[in-house]
């Protein structure tokens, strides 16, 4: 059984999650200071969620095609993304950048705002208290959102196909080698490709309940403490 799909589908999907938790992350503190056109800029950035894998990987196709201007001038400094495994990570970015995006958004609307007026007053620097106190507070959410991300990119196919191929040791993933083996009339191949897939995908599930039920934990105590702190200062300056 040849395992480059599998080495090429955790390349792949390492490599966008990388790309997707930074871009995600700054899209998603981007937006929660937006006031005007807010629903319109979120919608956008949301929009790959919702349309079809393979009208993403038309969409990709004909952006970076050498029929487009895009695609003309890459080719023109020599970057071909058509059929290559950097073309499918870019169909991985940008169909796992939503759950990311999404589930990063969320997670830093729930900080308390009073934490962040009080950074402010104390003078720190919008990108400092992105630094230590939005990521340290929304870390479990941002933690999850990166595990469904992966999990998102490690399983893509249709914008996959669609701009990288199916081409065996080079951009055939594992859920292509499933197509690709249904195909052929390979059930047994399918079998095995689908028995590792659903694998990592609860081994992908349990790490992240383990690493947000031990983050939300490991919050509500430094929260606990902290207001057990404050409740004995404050009693204690009221007995002075």
């Amino acid at each position: 059984m040849d395992l480059s799909p599998l080495w090429i589908s955790l390349k792949i999907a390492v490599t966008a999650t990388v790309i997707t938790f930074v871009l995600g992350l700054l899209a998603a503190w981007g937006v929660t200071y937006l006031r005007r056109a807010k629903h319109v800029v979120d919608g956008i950035l949301s929009i790959p969620l919702v349309l079809p894998p393979t009208v993403v990987g038309f969409l990709l196709l004909i952006l970076f095609g050498q029929n487009s201007v895009f695609g003309r001038f890459l080719n023109n400094i020599g970057i071909n993304l058509i059929f290559t495994w950097q073309g499918a990570v870019i169909a991985a970015v940008v169909v796992s950048f939503p759950v990311m995006y999404r589930g990063v958004r969320g997670a830093l609307e729930q900080v308390d705002e009073e934490l962040v007026q009080a950074a402010r007053t104390l003078g720190m620097g919008e990108f400092t208290i992105l630094r230590k106190v939005l990521l340290p507070s929304a870390w479990p959410g941002i933690a999850a959102s990166t595990v469904l991300s992966f999990a998102r990119a490690l399983g893509e196919f249709g914008a996959t196909i669609m701009i990288a191929g199916n081409l065996p040791g080079k951009t055939q993933t594992m859920s292509v080698a499933v197509y690709t083996a249904m195909q052929g009339g390979n059930r047994d191949l399918a079998y095995k490709w689908v028995l590792i897939i659903v694998a990592f995908s609860l081994t992908i599930l349990i790490l992240m309940n383990y690493w947000t039920g031990r983050g939300f934990r490991k919050y509500n105590r430094k929260k606990v403490k902290g207001t057990d702190v404050s409740a004995g200062a404050a009693e204690k300056g009221g007995s002075l």
